[in-house]
């Protein structure tokens, strides 16, 4: 899976968080790893959550908007 990059932008208010959908194409049983931009351009790992819709939409949820990017988890094992 290639990384999949959002921006502030692409937040949309959900109750008091905000969420941005990321790719359909997110695989079942894959492992994503969330990163947000930090002011020098570089990535940090974060614990944001994730959630998967019963039509298999998937959604980062944080308390507010950032840069960002998804990444597998599998990357790890090359």
């Amino acid at each position: 899976m290639a990384e999949i990059t959002f921006r502030k932008e692409d937040f949309i208010k959900d109750d008091e968080r905000y969420k941005v959908e990321v790719d359909r194409g997110v695989g079942k049983g894959v492992d994503l790893v969330v990163e947000r931009e930090t002011e020098n351009g570089e990535y940090e790992v974060i614990q944001a959550e994730i959630i998967r819709s019963p039509d298999e939409r998937v959604f980062i949820v944080w308390s507010e908007p950032f840069n960002g990017r998804v990444v597998s988890d599998e990357y790890k094992k090359l």
